[in-house]
């Protein structure tokens, strides 16, 4: 019997889900940034200006995607006086219905740069919404963002200057950035990993790994992006896809089929993603690697894994496997855990 993990029907399409325009604190104009990711093979952007959110539909063709969507930030207690040392929460909300008009938790005050301009023309910014730096204060936020048919991100945790207890205890995160470009390119490299996805996935919660650019000019652009495989390209079909985890993250290398057979694991790469290993992460202590130079395929026999999950006892709810591929120049790509209680 075959399970395919990233779905066998549809196409790959290519998304930066993190987007800054001169609509808040970026360099360029929405439909710069469109023609910009365009021309380097993107099919889906979301303007997730700081803090203002604006439909930007019109710039929909059969080609390119826009998704509504917005940052929120909350800045906590400074260490020294300065934003240097002041650690904060970012997260992104994206619209299910593209011309959502409810905005999450209003407050014109913490609007900045460029922003203040559009909200004011915006009838459903208005509020006095008071954030809180605290991992209540941004459950609060996540669950009116959820009641309101929002998916959301929790952004570039290193940069953020946060730890464990800042972020374990968040309740409805959709995904959380294993790859932010602005923040590498800054020297957040931290912000180029996957310890907090799996900080997430251990403590039961299925969070998502996305790559994102988070680009405010030309040196972070086309840096990191998801492939969301779909059966078309539609708003619909694409937040469907974000929402079931029918994607995965990457910065390097790219998936052409990733399934189940009779419980091996099987995956297929293009030759050009010059794939030097293909690794499988778990829950316990049941890993594996598999080492090669351009390889396109590799295989990974999970029964013994879920063989000793079942002698153990360990709950099949929380007992995940997940895949990460590194390429020759050390750049990777990750897919979500997947479940154990979703294959039965």
């Amino acid at each position: 019997m075959t399970h395919y993990l990233l779905p066998e029907n549809g196409r790959f399409y290519k998304a930066n889900l993190h987007t800054h325009t001169v609509i808040s604190d970026g360099s360029y104009t929405p439909e710069q940034i469109k023609e910009h990711y365009k021309a380097h093979g993107y099919s889906v952007v979301a303007y997730t200006d700081h803090d203002v959110m604006i439909d930007h539909s019109d710039l929909n063709d059969e080609e390119f995607l826009a998704i509504t969507s917005h940052e929120v930030e909350t800045n906590g207690p400074s260490l020294a006086g300065s934003f240097t040392t002041t650690p904060c929460y970012h997260l992104n909300f994206y619209a299910k219905n593209p011309h959502e008009t409810n905005y999450v938790c209003p407050n014109p005050n913490y609007c900045f740069a460029n922003a203040p301009k559009y909200a004011a023309e915006q009838d459903y910014y208005k509020g006095d919404y008071v954030r809180r730096y605290s991992v209540e204060g941004q459950n609060e936020m996540i669950a009116e963002a959820k009641a309101k048919g929002y998916l959301v991100s929790y952004n570039h945790p290193d940069w953020s200057l946060q730890s464990y207890p800042d972020y374990i205890g968040l309740e409805g995160v959709t995904a959380v950035e294993v790859y932010n470009t602005g923040s590498v390119v800054a020297g957040w490299v931290l912000d180029e990993g996957d310890h907090v996805l799996d900080h997430f996935l251990k403590a039961g919660k299925r969070v998502y790994p996305v790559a994102t650019d988070d680009n405010h000019g030309a040196h972070d652009m086309c840096g990191g992006w998801v492939r969301f495989k779909a059966p078309e390209l539609s708003y619909d079909a694409i937040m469907t896809a974000y929402e079931k985890g029918d994607f995965y993250a990457s910065w390097g290398p790219e998936f052409e089929s990733l399934y189940l057979e009779d419980g091996v694991l099987k995956m297929d790469f293009p030759a050009d993603s010059h794939v030097v290993s293909a690794e499988i992460h778990t829950a316990v202590r049941c890993c594996d690697v598999r080492r090669g130079t351009d390889m396109t395929h590799a295989e990974f026999d999970l029964n013994p894994f879920m063989a000793e999950i079942g002698r153990i006892g360990y709950p099949i709810d929380r007992a995940y496997f997940r895949v990460v591929l590194t390429d020759a120049v050390g750049n990777r790509a990750m897919t979500r855990g997947y479940f154990l209680d979703e294959l039965e």
